[in-house]
């Protein structure tokens, strides 16, 4: 509980665990070169399932950077400098303290978006403290005295938070619906090839707007898992991060007119919306997310997958037809108990259909009877 562990929880068969490894040894090795208080571990989650049920493990690769009784979750890029700044991050206090101006502007310089608590102890700054020590994961948090800050900086009363990006700052007023929360912008993805920096990327990079987030991924593979479809390459996508639902163009985007249109067809409701949080929708996750296990088994090994889940449909149908035989046999042992062979309900059969037809009742005693006279 005293430590902080970077850890790597992975699957043997997973394809990208084994991609990541490599990157994860550069990782251990830069921390402990660099004196870096976090430790940094892998766990095989398929042999310590309960461990991986514990931290809340659906999927692999997954990293979590673990911090007293706190869990945090790494979704970023599988890079080493992308990993390690995360680790340094979030290994850190949740607020970083700036007692002067030169290092405000050098931590401003650095970071492209960053929160800023100014004033005293009061109500408001434990409530930034407790987000921050949530959202951490995202972005840095600072704490700074009102003459740490630039003259062209103005609050209107203290303590106040801000939030500097994109070269200028906004105050948060406490009416938005939920204390710092940017999720309410829609996130528009230009999703391209990395080796292609298409027209896409340029026409995003052209429009500014307070209703979108703007960025690029490379590659569509994170997208069609969280779309659970197919995008092709390159093409947009809007994310509505509230609600997980998103918004694709009815036709492919090729100049900045087009993408307008889309874009305020988005903002009006009239561009239909796909997938949410439903409940439908969740089941639809839970399958599409065991099919992908699945089906990376097979990829990677297919004779374990055939092993994996061979062996329990194999065991399954030996027991259903166990089942099945030991009925019929108890059926033949109970008749055995009441005094019946085979050939006896056989007889029987046979005096029924006599009887039914007005033929004369003849018993096996009678019949052997006559049997004995004729000879």
């Amino acid at each position: 509980m005293d430590d902080v562990w970077l850890v790597d929880f992975y699957a043997p068969w997973c394809g990208y665990c084994k991609k990541l490894e490599p990157v994860w040894q550069e990782v251990g090795a830069e921390l402990s070169r660099s004196g870096s208080p976090v430790r940094v571990g892998k766990m095989d989650a398929t042999a310590y399932s309960g461990m991986a049920s514990e931290f809340g493990v659906r999927g692999y690769p997954t990293i979590k950077l673990l911090k007293g009784e706190l869990a945090y979750n790494y979704k970023g890029p599988r890079t080493k400098d992308d990993v390690i700044e995360f680790a340094n991050r979030v290994a850190g206090p949740a607020v970083r303290s700036l007692p002067s101006r030169q290092m405000f502007e050098h931590v401003l310089k650095r970071h492209s978006v960053l929160f800023l608590y100014v004033g005293g102890e009061s109500p408001l700054k434990e409530k930034y403290t407790e987000v921050a020590s949530e959202l951490i994961v995202y972005t840095y948090f600072f704490s700074a005295s009102e003459d740490v800050l630039p003259e062209s900086v103005t609050l209107h009363e203290l303590p106040s938070v801000l939030v500097f990006k994109d070269g200028t700052y906004f105050t948060y007023d406490g009416e938005n619906g939920s204390f710092l929360c940017l999720s309410g912008k829609l996130v528009a993805i230009a999703v391209t090839d990395e080796k292609d920096l298409t027209e896409q990327n340029v026409l995003c990079s052209s429009l500014s707007s307070r209703d979108f987030q703007f960025g690029h991924m490379d590659g569509n593979d994170y997208i069609n898992s969280l779309i659970m479809g197919e995008v092709s390459v390159p093409s947009i996508i809007i994310l509505n991060t509230s609600n997980e639902q998103y918004f694709l163009p009815a036709e492919p985007v090729e100049d900045l007119q087009q993408l307008l249109q889309f874009f305020s067809s988005v903002l009006d409701g009239s561009a239909p919306a796909y997938g949410g949080d439903g409940f439908l929708q969740r089941i639809k996750r839970v399958a599409y997310d065991a099919r992908s296990t699945v089906m990376s088994v097979f990829r990677s090994s297919p004779l374990l997958g055939c092993f994996l889940f061979g062996l329990p449909l194999g065991v399954i149908s030996l027991m259903c037809y166990g089942i099945c035989t030991a009925e019929s046999e108890d059926d033949t042992e109970l008749m055995k108990r009441d005094g019946f062979t085979d050939e006896e309900e056989d007889e029987g059969e046979e005096e029924e259909q006599q009887r039914s037809h007005g033929a004369p009742r003849v018993t096996v005693s009678s019949y052997k009877s006559t049997k004995t006279v004729f000879k």
